[in-house]
């Protein structure tokens, strides 16, 4: 049997691109062949050159490729992200074909990023089958593949207050201000776009989601029992995570590691806060002081991740700390307190004994990698289907508590801020919930080890993979 070729298709930007990679690591480590296939964008995004070079010079392993994005997919610039998105990956259909035509030997597969799904025009025009790869939690999955039934008759969420609960299979009752600032009005042409591309989600082979069995069983039974999608059949859904970045880098001496690294190997255990908010996290200049007045009045050691403000990262890339936080507060803090500019290595963060507290935006590899360290979480959601993670993260895998003011760009005070610290890192219900990410942690490791069910899980992609391609007529 020849080794099976897998093509990766991840959409545009780093939190896409990262979980993409740990898929083709395990895909490696699995004795296949891989391949991602990047777009670029030709948008002059210095980030995601940067985060693949990165990941390529990281990862020899695994081959990348860079796919220039032709003229015509620079959409102007006026609409929505997510509708610049799905242009620039859809016109870019030519050039993923050229080059799929052009390998030496036969695709196998093509996994998806959930934003490429014109890209199953390519992979039919190929007799390739396609699968997706959901890089956020399966209870997602279900509500994004509910949605196109939920509205073709319901109403737009905007309408019904922002208090009112939302019901979808397999999660819990979820406020319509948690749900997508995109999927908020049924008329939009944002929510149109999204409607349209979770419609053609369905229309893959299955869907390999980052995530594991005993993490999210109501969701994956109601995915599994067809109930997201009533009307017409749903893909197979496959859990085959935690897929994550270990943070282990060759070489262990302090001078090739980050400041911070070092910083933290002073502090005791478990008495760090670390606030990290993705790689699009920027906070208003308003909020980034009530953070720091929290904080220095939680009396507890910090290590803070701090970016320009939104209205400042074209012109002042770099933050100016003394002029953005309470003056002072660095020479206050000094001791007890870290603050990074932009960057800090978060893998390895969230794995160091002496971080105690993770206030996070909720972003899926970034819980990931806190399940993997057992590491308690403080729900700060920002954008995307963060909010969404935030409820099930809270109400159904009680792995985290959530702060509240964030919604629709609010202001979090300083109190809260101090007091979930202070909740997590002092009181009884901080150390019930540090064991409930222990078990948490264990039962991650249980999925993914030898007969775990997320290789039981994996091995069943494999067998229906096989299928389809005798389906297909390939042979392997």
């Amino acid at each position: 049997m020849k080794r099976k070729t897998f093509v990766l298709f991840p959409s545009l930007g780093v939190g896409h691109l990262n979980p993409m990679v740990e898929l083709a690591k395990h895909l490696h480590r699995q004795g296949l062949g891989v391949v991602v296939a990047v777009i670029d964008p030709r948008d002059d995004d210095a980030t995601s050159a940067d985060a693949t070079a990165r990941l390529a010079a990281a990862n020899p392993s695994v081959t990348f490729r860079i796919l220039p994005a032709p003229a015509t997919a620079s959409p102007d610039p006026g609409p929505h992200r997510v509708r610049r998105s799905l242009d620039t990956l859809r016109l870019a259909n030519p050039v993923l074909l050229e080059f799929l035509r052009s390998l030496p030997a036969a695709v196998d597969a093509l996994l998806l990023d959930m934003f490429c799904v014109d890209a199953l025009d390519v992979a039919a025009e190929l007799a390739i089958p396609a699968y997706f790869f959901f890089p956020s939690p399966a209870s997602a999955l279900a509500v994004f593949l509910h949605l196109p039934h939920y509205y073709a008759n319901g109403t737009s969420f905007r309408e019904m207050g922002k208090a009112a609960l939302l019901r979808f299979p397999g999660i819990p009752p979820i406020r319509t201000v948690d749900m997508m600032a995109t999927m908020q009005d049924k008329e939009s042409e944002t929510t149109k776009i999204r409607l349209y591309q979770f419609k053609r989600m369905m229309e893959g082979k299955g869907v390999l989601v980052n995530s594991f069995d005993w993490l999210e069983p109501k969701a994956l039974k109601a995915l599994a029992a067809g109930v997201c999608v009533p009307d017409k059949p749903t893909p197979s859904v496959y859990c085959v995570g935690p897929l994550v970045d270990t943070g282990n880098k060759v070489g262990s001496g302090a001078e090739r590691r980050h400041a911070c690294l070092v910083w933290l190997d002073a502090q005791p255990r478990r008495s760090v806060v670390f606030l990290s908010f993705g790689s699009q996290g920027a906070l208003p200049a308003a909020q980034l002081k009530e953070i720091a007045r929290g904080l220095e009045s939680s009396g507890h050691r910090f290590l803070w991740v701090v970016r320009s403000p939104p209205e400042e990262q074209a012109t002042s890339p770099e933050p100016d700390l003394e002029r953005l936080l309470p003056a002072g507060f660095l020479e206050r803090t000094k001791g007890t307190g870290m603050v990074a500019k932009n960057w800090a290595p978060q893998a390895e963060v969230v794995q160091h004994e002496a971080v105690g507290v993770f206030v996070t935006h909720c972003g899926w590899n970034s819980t990931l990698e806190a399940i993997m360290s057992a590491l308690p979480m403080i729900c700060w959601p920002l954008y995307a289907e963060q909010a969404m993670n935030k409820v099930i993260m809270v109400e159904e895998m009680k792995i985290a508590v959530p702060l509240d003011g964030y919604e629709e760009g609010g202001l979090v005070k300083a109190e809260e801020v101090e007091a979930k610290v202070r909740l997590v890192m002092e009181t009884e219900e901080g150390r019930k919930l540090r064991e409930k990410l222990v078990e948490t942690r264990d039962m991650a490791l249980d999925a993914v080890k030898e007969g775990g069910s997320s290789e039981v899980a994996f091995d069943e992609f494999m067998r229906d993979l096989e299928k389809s391609s005798l389906e297909n007529g390939v042979c392997s």
